[in-house]
């Protein structure tokens, strides 16, 4: 294979895919690396509904698109590929892989986020034992059951709604009194009779014998405990960027771990740059992925053109 490129991207999300796509529309020999199987976040979503001139379409049949699209252009894309670090240079980049070193003249970090954690008792215990952060690749494990989702945000109350597919009730667990959700996700939610919401609420504890059997509770206003039967907890409360490759490197970050950029999506390195979820951005969708990965990509192929200052 190959190892000295015109663009390495990191992560195979739609931010990354696009910007290979981009890249290799402009005649630059590109690759992606993606450390697990292509699409990221959206492979897992069970309805993408927004997606500009598309119908609705599963996250996995939208990111099979991405895919074939990316590599009838030519970008190459290596699965099972994991960037371990990055080493900055004057004319090229070394990127620290699991399959070994590759160089690149640009980079574009698309390394995308993973699930925030409760971290309360007993979530690591009952992790696939009831615990998951993925509807889509549980949800028909409990099939005429009772689960909780924990969140309010857009995946919170979609993934719940879905699971409403499989489950006898869902308990959407929210912290506050209303819902980060857009209105169309919110509207479904209240009108399916299988959903039920707890407000003010927040989970302490993951309880059962071998598998999760109920959820202690505590009201934020009152403080008041209480205990939930169920027989799952998805959790759906924000996420975390894959960035920690890049801590002996320049590239800025806020406190969290997300990539500052300038509107080009410029990283603080010359020739680097950042796209989609890993990015310091507070919308977090499929669209803006794909255009924050198109800028990027446009950006390092003039810089590698010379026809920036």
């Amino acid at each position: 294979m190959n190892s000295m490129y015109d663009i390495a991207i990191i992560g195979a999300g739609p931010g990354g895919l696009t910007a290979g796509m981009y890249a290799a529309r402009s005649g630059l020999k590109a690759v992606v690396l993606e450390k697990g199987l292509p699409g990221g976040q959206m492979a897992t979503t069970y309805l993408v509904e927004n997606w500009p001139g598309s119908k609705p379409a599963s996250g996995e049949e939208l990111s099979k698109a991405f895919v074939e699209q990316a590599k009838s252009f030519g970008v190459e894309i290596r699965e099972n590929t994991e960037v371990t670090g990055l080493e900055p240079g004057e004319g090229k980049h070394t990127l620290k892989t699991s399959s070994g070193d590759i160089e690149a003249k640009a980079v574009i970090i698309a390394s995308g986020a993973r699930e925030r954690k409760l971290g309360i008792p007993g979530e690591e215990e009952f992790k696939g034992k009831g615990v998951s952060y993925c509807a889509t690749c549980d949800g028909p494990f409990f099939q005429g059951k009772e689960i909780a989702v924990i969140g309010g945000g857009n995946s919170a109350v979609d993934e719940g709604t879905y699971l409403a597919r499989f489950t006898k009730k869902v308990h959407i667990i929210h912290r506050r009194d209303k819902l980060r959700a857009d209105k169309v996700i919110q509207d479904r939610a209240f009108s399916n009779e299988k959903v039920e919401f707890i407000w003010d609420t927040i989970p302490k504890e993951i309880r059962g014998e071998g598998k999760v059997q109920e959820l202690l509770l505590e009201n934020r206003k009152t403080g008041e405990q209480s205990t939930l039967k169920v027989d799952g907890v998805f959790i759906y409360i924000g996420l975390l960027p894959n960035t920690g490759f890049l801590k002996s490197t320049n590239v800025e970050m806020n406190q969290w771990g997300f990539i500052k950029t300038n509107e080009k999506m410029e990283a603080g390195i010359p020739r680097v740059y950042a796209a989609g979820d890993a990015r310091d951005f507070p919308i977090k969708q499929i669209v803006v992925a794909a255009a924050e990965g198109a800028t990027a990509a446009v950006m390092a192929e003039k810089a590698l053109a010379g026809l920036t200052s």
